[in-house]
C-alpha cells in the first residue's frame, strides 16, 4: 500500500510539473508586449512585475517556478489593487464548498437511484427514477438554477435568493456560520447535484447490474446470504470502482460548472474570478485560476487512486513484484505436477 501512495504521489508532482510548464509557455513564454501598454492597469504585467524582460527562456522559467512554486507568489491583478493571491484565497473556499457540497449530494442521490433501479430494472420505478435525473442532466444549469431561485427562494421563500455566508462567523459581515452558510448553499448544491446526478446514477445502476450476474454473488446466494449483506459485501464493493475512476476525473467539469451556478446564485467564487478576469484581461488572475485548477484535478486523481487502492486491493499488486510472485510459484508448481505424472 505504502509503494503504491509513493508511486502515485511522484506522478503526481511530476503532472503538476508539466502544469506548470504548459501554464508558464501559454502565458510567459509567447512574447506578448500590448498587455502592459493598455489602459486602465493598477499594475504592470507579469513580464514587469518579475522582472523576466533580459532573461532567456529558461532562465525565464526559473524565476516563474521561484516565484509560484518556492513563494507562492502569483503576482498582482493588473485591474485590481490586489495580490493574485489574495484574490484567490478569497475565492477558492467559496468554489470548494459549491464543489465539495455538490459532490456529495449527487452521490447521496446516485446511489439510491441507481441501486433501486437495478434491483427493479425495466420496472414502472426504474423508468420514473431514470426520467427525474435524466431531466437534471438534459437542462442547462443556468436554467436549473433560475428556476430553483424563483420558485424556492422568490415565490415560496424557503431558501435565499442568492449570496454567500462564511463558513466561520465574522461579526463585521452580515452573516455567517455554519448554519447560515448551509442555509445559502442549498439551492446551489441541489443545480450542482442535477449535473451530474444522472451520469452516475446510470453507472451505479449498470455496475450494480454487472455483479449481481457474476459467478460469486450466485455462489453467496446459493449458500443463504441475504440481500442486504449480498449488497453490502459483494455488490456495492465492485460498483464503486468506476464511481471512484470518473470522480477523479470530473473535478475539472466541475468547476466548469461552477462558473455558470456561482453566476446564477452570486457567489464570489473561481467561477466569478475566471469571468470577471477574462472580461478585463487580467492575465496574472487567469493564470492563477488555471494553476489552482489543474494543481487539484492532478490532487484528486491522487485521492482517486488512493481510493481506488483501498476498495480494490488487487490495484496495488499489478505490474509489481508482488504480482509476478504468485504467478512464478504457480509455473513451479505446474512444473513440477508435470514431472511427477510424466511416464517413466
Amino acid at each position: 500500500m505504502l509503494v503504491f501512495v509513493i508511486r502515485r504521489l511522484v506522478w503526481a508532482v511530476l503532472l503538476v510539473a508539466v502544469i506548470t510548464l504548459i501554464t508558464f509557455v501559454i502565458f510567459l513564454g509567447i512574447p506578448n508586449n500590448s498587455i502592459g501598454s493598455r489602459q486602465g492597469l493598477v499594475a504592470p504585467n507579469l513580464q514587469a512585475q518579475w522582472h523576466l524582460e533580459h532573461h532567456s527562456l529558461l532562465g525565464k522559467y526559473g524565476l516563474f517556478l521561484d516565484h509560484v512554486v518556492v513563494h507562492g507568489d502569483l503576482g498582482s491583478s493588473l485591474r485590481q489593487p490586489l495580490t493574485v493571491r489574495q484574490i484567490l484565497s478569497s475565492a477558492v473556499p467559496v468554489t470548494l464548498s459549491l464543489v465539495i457540497g455538490g459532490t456529495l449530494l449527487w452521490l447521496f442521490l446516485a446511489f439510491p437511484i441507481g441501486l433501486l433501479s437495478a434491483l427493479r430494472p425495466r420496472s414502472l420505478l426504474d423508468k420514473g427514477l431514470m426520467i427525474f435525473v435524466l431531466v437534471g442532466v438534459s437542462a442547462h444549469p443556468v436554467w436549473i438554477g433560475l428556476m430553483l431561485s424563483y420558485f424556492f427562494g422568490f415565490k415560496w421563500h424557503l431558501f435565499p435568493v442568492g449570496g454567500y455566508c462564511d463558513l466561520r462567523y465574522n461579526p463585521t459581515k452580515l452573516c455567517g456560520g455554519p448554519r447560515y452558510w448551509a442555509f445559502h448553499m442549498v439551492l446551489p448544491w441541489i443545480t450542482f447535484a442535477l449535473l451530474f446526478a444522472a451520469l452516475y446514477a446510470r453507472m451505479v445502476r449498470a455496475s450494480v447490474l454487472e455483479a449481481l450476474g457474476e459467478d460469486y454473488v450466485r455462489t453467496a446466494r446459493a449458500k443463504g446470504a441475504g440481500s442486504w449483506r449480498l449488497l453490502r459485501r459483494h455488490v456495492l464493493r465492485n460498483a464503486l470502482l468506476p464511481v471512484i475512476s470518473m470522480l477523479g476525473m470530473d473535478v475539472g467539469l466541475a468547476f466548469g460548472g461552477a462558473i455558470f451556478i456561482e453566476t446564477v446564485f452570486d457567489l464570489p467564487g473561481m467561477g466569478q474570478v475566471l469571468y470577471k478576469a477574462l472580461a478585463s484581461n487580467d492575465q496574472p488572475v487567469i493564470m492563477g485560476v488555471a494553476l489552482v485548477v489543474g494543481i487539484a484535478v492532478a490532487l484528486a486523481n491522487l485521492a482517486a487512486d488512493v481510493a481506488y487502492c483501498w476498495v480494490d486491493p488487487r490495484v496495488r499488486l499489478r505490474g509489481g513484484g508482488w504480482a509476478r510472485a504468485p504467478v512464478l510459484r504457480r509455473r513451479q508448481a505446474a512444473a513440477q505436477t508435470k514431472v511427477t505424472v510424466s511416464p517413466g
